[in-house]
Formats: C-alpha cells, structure tokens, sequence
C-alpha cells in the first residue's frame, strides 16, 4: 500500500557508497544527541537538584516510577505493585504510566546516581532517539535525500509537541518504536511476512505498551483511518493484499495478547484500578488558533501568547507556526497524486479534528459549535485520553509527508526547488527549540541524606512529610521519598487511582481525602490558621494511626510554612531539630492490623 518503495539496506550492496551512508547516520545521530543535549541542557547542570519549570508535578511523577524499579531490580519489589507510595494502601503502577521498558533497563543509573539522571538521560534519548528512528525508516523505505530524511527526522523528533512533552512527560518523548510499528503493519500486505512479520510487530506492540500506551492507541487510530482511506480510494489493490494484510495483523493480536494478557488485565481490574478521567474531555483540547501560532519553546515563541491557546507547557500539541502550516499544506498538494501520502494526510487530519474535542474552540474561547468527537468521547479507553494529545499524530505525519516533499521537489524547475527551501527555512527556523527551563528544587536535609530517618521509621511505619505529597502542593515530599528510591513508604502522592473506592472509581489524582490531608492543605493554601478542637485532634490522630505514621517531616521551605508549623504544634507538641528539619515523633502511637 505505499507507493514507489526505495531500496531496502537488505537489498542494497556492500560498497564503498554504505560506507559512506553508514558515516552519514552517524552524523546525523550525533547531531540529533546535540540538539537534545542543547534542548536538556539546563537539566543536564544538576539532574538530581533541578526540577522541570513546564510541569514539576509529572517531574516528580516520573521520579517515582523509575525509583519503584529501582526498588523492583535491586530489592525485588512487586513490578505492578508500589506499597511505599500512598501508604497503607498502595498504588496499581500498571494503571500509571510506568515505562517499565524504560524505567527497568535504567534501573542501575538509578540506584547509582539518582532517578533526576534517568529522567534526564529519558529525555535527550528520548528527543534524539525519536528523531534518529524515523529519519531510519525514511531514509531506508520511503525517500531517496539523505537531506528529506534528515529534516522529517528533525520535525518528528524535535517538533513542537515533542518539546514541549520534554517540559515532563518523558512517557510521549520516547518515540522512538512507533516509526518501526507503522512500517512492520504497512509491510504486512508483502507475501510471506504473514507469520514473521506478525510476531515482530506483536513484538514491537508490547514494547510500546511499556513505554506509552497512549502513543500505542494514536498509532493505532491513525493507522486505522490511513488504512480505511487508502481502501477507499484504491479498492483493487487492497483486496489483492487484504488476506494476508489480515493475517498478519492476527498474528500480531496474538502474540502481543498473550505477553499483554496478564499485565492488562492486572491494569484494568486488578487492585487500586480506576476509569475514566478526573476531568471532561472539553477541558484539555486543542484551540484551532494554535495551528498558526509558535510554542512557547520554540525561538519565535511568546509564552503569554502561547498560553490563551494552550492548557499547559506540556502540552503545545501544533504550533507549526503561519510558514510552517503553508508548507505542510504545500508539501500534502505536492504529494496528492500519491495515494499512499493522501490517505496519511486524512488520517493526521482525522486525528486533529479528534483532538479538538466536542466544540470549536478559538483563541480560548468556546465557540459553541459541535465537533464530531462529542459522538465519541465516552467511549472506553478513548475516554482515558487527554484530548488534545491526538494532535501529535498530525505533527508526526506533518514531518513525514515534509520528507516526502523534500524528496520530491528534486524532479522540479530550478526556480520552483529555490521557494521551496526558502519556505522551508521560513517555516523551520523559527521552530527550533529553546531550552526547556528549570527551578532549584528543595534540598533533601541531612536527616534523609545521611539516613538518619532509619532512626525514626521502623519496617511497616511510614515517614509523613508536611506539606502531604499531593498533586500541585505537596512536590517537594513526593520528590524526596522518590530520590531516596523508596527507601521508606510515605501516606498520599501524586499517582492515579480511584477517587474513592469502593463508592466511586473514577480516575483521580490522589488518595481519597482524609480530615488531615483537607486540614493542611486549606492551611498551606490559604495561610488559614484553625483553632483545633479536642475532637480535631483526635481526628488527627486517628489519621496517623491509618498512615501508620512513625515521624513528621515538615519541609522548612515553601508557602505559608510558619502557620504549618504552629497548626503541627497545637496538634502534636513541640517539635525536635533533627538533622536540619523539625520533627515529630510518633512511634507511640498504635499500628493497625494489616488489611
């Protein structure tokens, strides 16, 4: 189903013309690590120290889950299982976005120099690795310039969206498998690939699967309506293929099903499971004037501009910029003869359409007109997506069909080729990315450094630090217990679980919300100082009782700390100086049963 195939590397011979092809890929590889090096850099200057400026929250996030396999490598923890975070109770890891492909194998980078490296070697392989990996399949399948490869590496790598998703989500960075799935499913239409070809994309599937399976479903739904467009439109030569084209794809289901039975199964109803969102699918969409626009990473981008069409620095899914949308538009023109590059132009279409939402939205404002996505947006599993995130198939296809173009253009006048590479330039210069900022991170005080917390918390109690590892307030607690690689269990965290089991399970942020957690987290907000009451107290208590709480940590930095502190000591006493923190200690107080 993809027209005018070049030679593959099996077909090409051994001459000194591979010599020179092998040299040319690995510059273009180091040039792609240098400018996810650039794009990291400020990171890279103290991994363990820094935290991501765009989304500190999923910094931490993914702090946690390379720590829990730390902990699964090296103490041999349960893999889906993380009872050190969310204490008594515990989190289902398989319904979060563990990255067990990746978080497993960076395990000893981990343990040796600290989760802060892994994510920041995630993410500059993740940038230049994505890139590397689809300007391979273009230059050994589908384009002929080793230039074309080049640049539809350089957009599917380092777009917008993908540096954006750098700003935190090391989940969507990681790419770099996709490339390879699309061309094993398109392959499949080849005779005798049926079985082979079946079990390596089954294969590649389950590689996915743990490192994103959102990715997974957007490569899925894209290659779906690529497939659906390209029937359409060329029936014949469909119905030539479509048996074994069928065949391998069972044989795909197949082998993937049963390596995914299990971890699946353990996902969607095994303990602490949940569905659906904590948030409708109208909220995080994509602003149709946000095609034309810059991101707020990218050189020409203006963040107070980016952020009315954007909901979060995590989330610049377009921004292809007014010369770069005209030369996706003229790169598909070109390209329309090719039945193969306009049905992928439908399915980036078809999937930008989809990411944004039930209504038009325009410049930030609702426009009240309906979008066909409303039809879909409860059903299962798309209903687990963040909306707007379709719109990175649109940015993929958007570099791919720019090869494509790029690769085409050599057949054209000289006069023609020249305003092509000058819109080219005009439309990617002012993409290339700035660095992704950065803040300093809370210190981690002696009494965690040097173990002296070991003093305090036995087996079975857990270390409780204030302000309570919550989603937006309680950072600094979730990424000290994850930089410690789980050494000690803390109550609460920012994961996603049920918001109230067993009343309610939908998605939820955090642990169900206890008198404590809601007490200080009015006090840390707002600076409210409560006058507690005997009955407050004893609340309180009982609340440490089910954390199994051993020692109060508060953290000495941060919002309105000294009317936390004074709301700790009307609740628990005086507190004692203890390697560079305050602390309470509660090892008195009773250990309930284990549920």
């Amino acid at each position: 189903m993809i027209e005018e195939p070049v030679a593959t590397t099996e077909e090409a011979p051994v001459t000194p013309v591979s010599g020179r092809r092998r040299r040319i890929d690995l510059w273009v590889l180091l040039g792609y690590l240098t400018l996810a090096v650039l794009v990291t850099i400020q990171l890279w200057i103290d991994p363990n120290g820094r935290v991501l400026a765009g989304n500190d929250d999923d910094h931490g996030v993914f702090l946690a889950v390379l720590a829990h396999a730390e902990r699964v490598v090296f103490d041999g923890a349960d893999l889906f299982w993380n009872d050190r975070l969310n204490a008594p109770v515990g989190v289902n890891m398989m319904a979060n976005t563990s990255i067990f492909a990746l978080s497993l194998p960076l395990a000893p980078i981990t343990h040796f120099f600290g989760a802060g490296v892994s994510v920041a070697v995630l993410l500059t392989a993740g940038l230049a690795g994505t890139a590397f990996a689809w300007y391979w399949v273009l230059s050994r399948h589908l384009v002929g310039s080793r230039l074309a490869a080049w640049i539809g590496g350089a957009w599917c790598g380092f777009a917008p969206t993908m540096v954006s998703h750098a700003n935190g989500h090391v989940n969507f960075v990681n790419q770099y498998v996709v490339p390879f799935i699309v061309w094993q499913v398109l392959r499949l239409r080849e005779p005798g690939r049926t079985v082979r070809g079946g079990v390596i994309l089954g294969l590649l599937i389950v590689l996915q699967c743990f490192i994103n399976e959102e990715t997974l479903l957007f490569t899925a739904l894209a290659l779906g309506v690529f497939v659906l467009a390209y029937t359409v439109l060329r029936p014949r030569e469909v119905a030539e293929v479509w048996r074994r084209f069928t065949a391998g794809l069972a044989v795909a289901a197949a082998t993937s099903f049963a390596l995914l039975a299990y971890p699946l199964w353990y996902q969607f109803f095994g303990p602490g499971n949940y569905h659906g969102q904590p948030f409708s699918p109208s909220d995080y969409v994509t602003d149709l004037a946000s095609l034309v626009f810059f991101a707020r990473q990218s050189l020409a981008g203006y963040g107070a501009l980016t952020r009315e069409m954007s909901v979060s620095a995590t989330e610049d899914n377009t921004f292809f910029g007014p010369a770069g949308l005209v030369m996706i538009i003229v790169a598909t023109v070109m390209l329309w003869r090719s039945v193969a590059a306009r049905s992928a132009a439908i399915a980036g279409l078809v999937l930008l359409l989809m990411s944004m939402g039930p209504e038009l939205r325009v410049f930030g404002h609702d426009t009240g007109i309906p979008l066909p996505f409303g039809l879909i947006s409860h059903v299962p599993v798309i209903d687990l997506v963040s909306v707007t995130r379709f719109a990175m198939v649109p940015a993929t296809v958007a570099g791919v069909l720019l090869a494509l173009a790029a690769d085409r253009i050599r057949q054209y006048p000289p006069r023609r080729r020249r305003w092509f590479w000058i819109g080219m330039v005009l439309a990617l210069v002012p993409l290339i990315p700035k660095p992704i900022p950065v803040v300093a991170g809370d210190p981690m005080p002696p009494f965690l450094t040097e173990g002296i917390w070991r003093r305090y918390v036995p087996e079975g109690r857990t270390l409780v630090t204030v302000p309570l590892p919550e989603v937006t307030t309680g950072r600094t607690g979730m990424r000290w217990v994850t930089l410690s690689n789980f050494d000690y269990a803390t109550p609460r965290g920012y994961f996603m679980g049920p918001a109230d089991p067993p009343h309610d399970d939908t998605g939820s942020w955090r642990a169900p919300v206890r008198f404590t957690s809601d007490l200080l987290w009015r006090v840390r907000e707002y600076g409210w100082r409560p006058t507690l009451t005997e009955a407050d107290r004893e609340k309180i208590t009982a609340d440490l009782v089910y954390w199994r709480t051993a020692v109060v940590v508060l953290i000495p930095n941060g919002r309105n700390v000294a009317v936390q502190r004074a709301t700790l000591v009307d609740a628990l006493g005086e507190p004692q100086f203890v390697g560079g923190v305050e602390i309470w200690d509660m090892r008195k107080l009773p250990v309930p049963p284990a549920e």
